[in-house]
């Protein structure tokens, strides 16, 4: 038994939790399953490793440097304050577990039970109606360590080992049903891409889709982000590295004119202070554009390599499946802008609700995090444009930034983290995973299990909807289309 703990726990440390090596083990398998040579699938799984590697130096970028600067805003004002991100909402987690008394190392359990569930709901998919599976490591680590707070809460007497299990097939649940929710609407923006969405607004996603499409006039779609014509010097701004270099210079700029010189030397540790300020903060804000740029590139190396060989894993082990990825997969098949649209407007979204919490003395008080309000509302933008264009784009990700700290506020004063300065802060987090904790928490098992129903339904009513195409659409993505522009 302590033999098998101890491969578990090499594979859990070292590729499950990591994506990178994660994605490139995957398609490693694929390839081999696919009968490709042992060279050939060790070229394909290097390929992967870097692009994600790339992928990830990108996003690490945009984190560690722009995550301090909204973070500064809490010490510039003096504000005690929760701040809604992934990253605090983990350290906030673990204290609140750790305060009652709890093992927090629970959450690797919780996160094996959980990808088990996964697996399991695509394997008999025929009748779970699951097609996708959730492969972003880093992401269950945050969503495991939340949830397992979430549950202690509502249930502050159960035993380790039904925390283990309830939670794992509640999480499993969600990371299954989730991604599989995205996968009709990021086929349509990929053009038959191959994968799904596993990351922390699955849901928005569907639901951003969906609504997006009512900003079409009548037989008319909305005017898209890439069908703009600006006019006069306004033509420059159709470039993306010029639009999204100035946007952020102007949107930091003005966040870091506010904190002050003295400050950001204090939060930045690369500042250097033979610098002058005005520099520093140009310097500082178009490197937005160089990590976006970067990004996309990790996106272009480890996408098509891990669509490719995952046909062997569907062909193989889990037929008709495809694996669930990282929402910045699809930043490569979006207008460049759109990324930098839906980021300012959930930021104006956010910084309004935060306002309004201010006006209204609120008792919990919300900081912008970096990764909601980028990772999220970027991706909301993306599919917003392709299925309703620009205004689609605007309004969505403004709302959806209200949304973050609003009920942010809510989940923070509903699961007792007042004091423990965090919140997972994503959309789903804030929505979906509010309704569970509050039903679990007032309906007691009750609530857990209306909630496990709720979402095992979900497929079903999916499969319903499309009986036709559900599972052509992963399967055949060519006769997907053949079949539909038929009829």
């Amino acid at each position: 038994m302590n033999f098998l703990l101890s491969i578990w726990a090499f594979f859990q440390n070292n590729i499950l939790t990591q994506p990178a090596f994660f994605i490139a083990f995957i398609v490693l398998i694929g390839y081999l399953l696919l009968g490709r040579k042992l060279y050939e699938a060790y070229s394909g799984s290097i390929k992967a490793l870097v692009g994600y590697l790339t992928l990830d130096v990108a996003a690490g970028g945009l984190v560690s440097n722009f995550r301090p600067i909204l973070a500064g805003l809490e010490q510039r004002f003096n504000l005690s304050a929760a701040v809604i991100d992934p990253y605090f909402g983990q350290s906030a987690a673990q204290a609140a577990v750790e305060n009652i008394g709890r093992s927090f190392s629970m959450m690797m359990m919780v996160l094996l039970v959980g990808f088990v569930f996964n697996l399991i709901l695509v394997l008999f998919r025929k009748y779970t109606k699951v097609r996708s599976v959730f492969i972003t490591g880093h992401i269950m680590v945050q969503q495991s360590s939340t949830a397992l707070w979430i549950l202690l809460f509502c249930f502050p007497s159960l035993q380790d080992i039904s925390v283990v299990i309830m939670l794992g097939i509640l999480l499993g649940a969600y990371w299954a049903v989730g991604s599989n929710l995205t996968v009709e609407c990021t086929q349509e923006l990929t053009e038959g891409g191959g994968f799904g969405i596993a990351h922390q607004q699955m849901f928005g996603i569907w639901i951003v889709d969906k609504v997006a499409n009512l900003f079409n006039r009548k037989n008319k779609k909305g005017k898209k982000i890439e069908d703009l014509e600006l006019p006069g010097f306004l033509s420059i701004f159709s470039d993306n590295i010029v639009a999204t270099s100035t946007l952020m210079t102007i949107f930091f700029g003005i966040i870091m004119l506010i904190l002050g010189k003295d400050l950001m030397i204090q939060i930045d540790s690369t500042y250097n202070t033979s610098q002058n300020f005005i520099f520093y903060i140009i310097e500082k804000s178009v490197s937005f554009a160089v990590y976006l740029g970067i990004l996309q590139l990790g996106v272009r190396l480890f996408v098509s390599e891990l669509t490719e060989s995952f046909q062997g894993i569907s062909n193989k082990l889990l037929p008709g499946s495809i694996p669930a990825v990282d929402c910045a997969a699809v930043y490569g098949f979006g207008h460049p802008n759109a990324m930098t649209i839906g980021f300012l407007f959930g930021a104006v979204g956010q910084f309004v609700a935060i306002l309004g919490l201010l006006v209204f003395d609120s008792p919990v008080m919300i900081i912008t995090g970096f990764v909601p309000v980028f990772f999220d509302n970027a991706t909301f933008a993306v599919y917003a444009n392709h299925k309703g264009g620009l205004k689609a784009a605007v309004v969505l990700t403004f709302i959806s930034g209200m949304l973050q700290v609003l009920l942010g506020a809510v989940c923070v004063m509903v699961f007792g983290l007042l004091g423990f300065g965090g919140w997972h802060g994503n959309f789903d987090w804030s929505t979906i995973w509010l309704g569970i904790g509050f039903s679990m928490k007032h309906l007691g098992y009750i609530g857990f299990a209306i909630s496990l129903i709720v979402l095992l339904a979900i497929p079903q009513l999916q499969y319903l909807k499309n009986k036709k195409y559900y599972f052509t659409i992963t399967e055949d993505y060519e006769s997907y289309l053949e079949e539909k522009n038929e009829n």
